[in-house]
């Protein structure tokens, strides 16, 4: 999560992406970043703008609270692409307390779906495809539904509310050995490797480079995104 202190710029930020993290701190004087696992935080990018914490399941609500800045004390909290794997109820209390009153807004949001051309998407959908039964449901599904169904108990602001979240379209420009690497980072990918089935061999990674038009090229592609913000009710 993502979290702005009004004079400070503090933020904290759910370790989903490390670029989004960084994309943020171009905005911020300070940016706290939190995670559950000490390995992910190891992997982060060092930012001067940004304090990287831990975060353990095992800390309170009193301790995280504490942690990242005490009650009433932040402007803004965001999650990118990891709200649906959380404790709903225990973050969503968590972050009511930290919000500021009035006005600090809590966002969420992620992506499903990413448009390439033709031809990469028809690869691509394909090894979707044989992802799903190693996916871990229900959480995933809020993913697959675009947030549609996520429950978000906080007053709208105009970005996406409750069973109507935003549609957004993120363009991004990236080579083959990106999209790999996110393709690799599917928990269906590793879930099924770890169950001895390769959802990702090498035949499959060279057809995906030829309808990329090869691993030299740099292609701008289309995140399909969607976005839920909104504020504590009163």
């Amino acid at each position: 999560m993502l979290v702005n202190d009004h004079n400070n710029m503090h933020q904290i930020l759910d370790l989903t992406n490390f670029a989004s993290i960084l994309q943020v701190a171009e905005h911020y004087e300070s940016v706290v970043a939190t995670d559950v696992s000490e390995s992910q935080l190891k992997l982060a990018t060092p930012h001067p703008k940004i304090n990287y914490r831990h975060t353990p399941t095992s800390m309170t609500d009193d301790e995280l609270v504490e942690l990242i800045g005490g009650e009433n004390s932040v402007d803004l909290i965001t999650v990118a692409q990891g709200v649906h794997w959380f404790d709903l109820p225990r973050f969503y209390s968590v972050a009511t307390r930290l919000l500021r009153k009035p006005g600090g807004i809590i966002a969420v949001w992620g992506y499903n779906d990413v448009i390439v051309s033709p031809e990469f998407d028809a690869v691509q959908y394909r090894l979707h495809a044989t992802t799903l039964p190693f996916w871990k449901y229900p959480y995933i599904q809020h993913i697959f539904d675009s947030y549609e169904a996520l429950p978000f108990p906080f007053e709208n602001v105009g970005m996406g509310s409750e069973g109507e979240p935003l549609k957004l379209e993120m363009p991004k420009t990236t080579s083959f050995e990106g999209i790999i690497r996110m393709f690799k980072s599917w928990s269906a990918i590793v879930t099924a490797r770890e169950k001895g089935v390769e959802l990702l061999p090498e035949s499959l990674v060279r057809e995906l480079e030829t309808a990329w038009g090869g691993s030299d090229l740099v292609r701008s592609v289309v995140y399909k995104a969607f976005m839920i913000a909104g504020k504590v009710r009163v």
